[in-house]
């Protein structure tokens, strides 16, 4: 096995949006503490149906990676596999990153098959020699978070030491910083909520209107806070709308901002509340307190923001686990089950500490 210092280039193979990347910054920290003199270049594609920008939105002058290696999703005919191997070859990594969520077995077969087509002699974290599932905690009533089972994945490279702020930092820059200054402007002197209701996914989506109610009831509670809306520039209207009754100041950020200057601004903020998202994932890896609004489509625990300071509001109801986009026939009983009572208690549980 080569030694760290004789590896050139080391490709990362990690699929998805910004949410998907953020969940990784652990890892792609340790990547870049176990390679430091390498090239490090990311192979990637465009980000899953709402999955939000693609790598470089949160990547991008970082220095956990050097540049991108993308190609098309669906790429399994023999011909495309074979112009992706050629590729691959021509980057000659020494060392490949295996930083892929859970997939069939015929899958990761397949990409073994092509990387090591592309003659890729070492693989790091291809499913098999670890776990290859989230562990279930009994007690805790959970599974682990994805950031954990990939830290796990790559314990041969070290410890990613999640539990470590440090290795959920993006490296935000002074400009990034600057550009979110001006956008928050006087807010930046007030205590500040920070709210990004958005998501692509309909399974995901808490109700415009039962974030306008507990946005109002939190304005007649907490009347000195600033608001700030985060979000893509297809929320702006909606967020319009929810943040009508806050008399008080507020700024809608959606559109306006880089995802990686929205993660500068969300620094400024006392909670965050939204539902789950990029902009959740962005305002853990900042150190805000999340208030989520959590669909159970997913496995209670995997997609969580990591940290301990957030509280994740999640009813498992009978279907949960459904992995649905769009949930028509229980009209997303998971979401509507909570209450916006409920909500308004768990922000006033972080903001009242």
């Amino acid at each position: 096995m080569r030694s760290a210092s004789s590896v050139r280039k080391v490709l990362i193979y990690r699929l998805g949006g910004l949410s998907d990347m953020a969940v990784a910054l652990p890892c792609f920290h340790l990547v870049a503490r176990a390679f430091p003199q390498a090239e490090r270049v990311l192979l990637t594609g465009p980000p899953a149906r709402g999955e939000g920008a693609p790598a470089a939105g949160i990547l991008a002058r970082s220095g956990l990676v050097h540049g991108y290696l993308e190609y098309t999703l669906g790429t399994h005919t023999n011909s495309g596999l074979l112009r992706l191997a050629w590729r691959i070859r021509r980057f000659s990594p020494d060392v490949l990153v295996y930083l892929m969520p859970l997939r069939p077995s015929n899958q990761v077969s397949r990409d073994s098959h092509l990387f090591r087509l592309a003659g890729v002699g070492r693989i790091v974290g291809l499913a098999g020699n670890e776990a290859p599932k989230h562990n279930y905690d009994a007690a805790a009533g959970r599974y682990e978070s994805e950031a954990s089972r990939l830290a796990r994945s790559l314990l041969v490279l070290g410890d990613a030491a999640i539990d470590d702020p440090a290795n959920w930092e993006l490296g935000l820059t002074v400009e990034e910083k600057g550009a979110a200054a001006i956008g928050l402007g006087p807010l930046m002197r007030r205590r500040l909520i920070a709210c990004a209701p958005g998501t692509r996914m309909q399974s995901r989506d808490w109700g415009r209107d039962r974030w306008r109610t507990l946005l109002t009831r939190l304005h007649s509670r907490y009347p000195e806070h600033g608001l700030a809306f985060v979000g893509d520039a297809e929320d702006e209207e909606e967020c319009n709308y929810i943040g009508w009754n806050w008399t008080g100041p507020r700024v809608n950020l959606c559109g306006k901002l880089t995802p990686r200057e929205s993660a500068a601004a969300l620094e400024y903020a006392k909670v965050f509340l939204g539902a789950d998202s990029a902009f959740m994932h962005l305002a853990a890896s900042v150190g805000v307190p999340c208030v989520i609004a959590f669909s159970a489509r997913s496995l209670p625990g995997i997609g969580y923001p990591y940290g301990r300071d957030h509280l994740v509001l999640y009813h498992r109801t009978s279907c949960y686990g459904c992995n649905l986009e769009t949930c028509v026939t229980e009209a997303r009983r998971c979401m509507t089950a909570i209450p916006i009572a409920e909500m308004e208690a768990a922000v006033a549980r972080v903001l009242d500490r």
